[in-house]
């Protein structure tokens, strides 16, 4: 449970700091995100690594990101994913409706336009893992009722 509060106070100073800087005139505000979503990378590639050192190689990218919503989710968000669903086509979406960053605030519209700066470090973990599991691709996140999102990962044929 601590390492929870932890885990939740440590993002929320990120993205504090992210955007006390593009107050200070330090970073434009469009690049806030782009900040966020990059140390997220950097974490999920590490996160991957320290994971995945005794699992057996994947077959396929569906196997992937079957990981990714099962282990991965569960060791950083202590749940599962609540739905996968994939167009066999190389887009799959993760659908988490009760995403715990999203949790602590209203379930109200009014917080609604603050939520991409808490789902960009998520979206830019996944992508981190799943470049270092040899997946490049694109992630998303979108937000119609809180605290319900869902991650849309586009993989890139190389």
């Amino acid at each position: 449970m601590a390492d929870e509060a932890l885990f939740h106070f440590l993002h929320n100073e990120l993205i504090h700091y992210a955007y006390k800087s593009a107050e200070q005139g330090e970073v434009e505000n469009g690049r806030c995100i782009t900040r966020l979503e990059n140390m997220g990378f950097r974490v999920g590639q590490g996160l991957i690594e320290r994971f995945t050192k005794d699992t057996a190689r994947f077959k396929d990218e569906l196997d992937v990101m079957k990981f990714i919503c099962k282990d991965f989710w569960t060791s950083v968000f202590k749940k599962q994913i609540d739905n996968l669903r994939t167009n066999h086509q190389g887009i799959y979406v993760l659908q988490d409706n009760k995403f715990r960053l999203l949790t602590q605030m209203s379930a109200g519209k009014q917080y609604l336009e603050h939520a991409p700066r808490y789902l960009a470090f998520t979206c830019g973990m996944v992508r981190g893992g799943l470049s270092n599991l040899g997946v490049k691709s694109i992630v998303t996140a979108e937000v119609s009722v809180m605290p319900a999102c869902k991650f849309q990962v586009m993989i890139q044929k190389m």
